[in-house]
């Protein structure tokens, strides 16, 4: 098998990102093979930008294993600021969780992860893509379906069990019992798998309700973590 070269797909990628015009299915000469050959073309792909990631994200997924990719600081949105969705391809919400690591994450570790704080969050989704890409493959090479994570208000706690709620403002929709504590161990397992993460980058677990079509004014409530809330345009 020949050597795969990820600056290739990197560089379709980046042209997408800067442009923010969606890309055809990459050709099959280029596209990578494996998750692994994935993960090197999102890190290629961030190279090429002159992007430092300031942690790691986790996509969690009704259907499927959960997706891993690099968080970004320019795709943080504050509480209470309008998103607007029109550079967003095929966008979709969940209900998120932020956690400020207050110690780092070391590749030869297996510890729980320590936090600072946790912020609830609402995840929004998206691609490079014309098309929302299918395969894992190309979903981790898309930067792992990063589009914009709205931070709520911090808090100082340890992750727990958690029911969390998604829907329209004024609704009153069912809760979706979840284990953050798993959930962040398995994004930590990850981050580790990557080469860890220092004092202060961000873990993000997504995914945490079913997604939501990104519309209107949407507010998840995660209990004692408190609640956020996003007016999407």
């Amino acid at each position: 098998m020949a050597e795969f070269d990820a600056s290739a797909a990197a560089r379709w990628l980046t042209e997408a990102v800067e442009t923010g015009n969606p890309l055809g299915p990459l050709p099959a000469d280029i596209a990578p093979r494996d998750l692994d050959e994935a993960a090197e073309v999102a890190a290629a792909t961030l190279e090429a930008l002159a992007i430092v990631p300031c942690g790691l994200r986790l996509l969690r997924r009704p259907d499927a294993a959960p997706i891993a990719g690099p968080m970004l600081d320019g795709r943080l949105v504050p509480a209470g600021r309008e998103v607007a969705l029109a550079a967003l391809r095929h966008p979709l919400v969940s209900a998120a969780v932020i956690g400020v690591l207050a110690e780092a994450l070391d590749p030869d570790d297996a510890t729980a992860p320590v936090f600072a704080r946790l912020h609830p969050a609402l995840d929004i989704a998206a691609t490079r893509f014309t098309e929302a890409p299918g395969d894992d493959v190309t979903l981790t090479a898309d930067l792992g379906r990063l589009g914009l994570v709205v931070a709520g208000k911090g808090r100082a706690l340890s992750p727990g069990p958690a029911g969390v709620a998604l829907g329209p403002k004024g609704s009153r929709p069912r809760k979706v019992e979840s284990d953050l504590a798993a959930a962040f161990a398995e994004a930590a397992a990850e981050a580790r798998r990557w080469g860890g993460l220092p004092a202060g980058a961000l873990l993000v677990v997504a995914g945490l309700t079913p997604p939501a079509a990104a519309e209107g004014v949407l507010r998840a409530n995660f209990g004692a973590l408190g609640a956020v809330e996003a007016t999407l345009a």
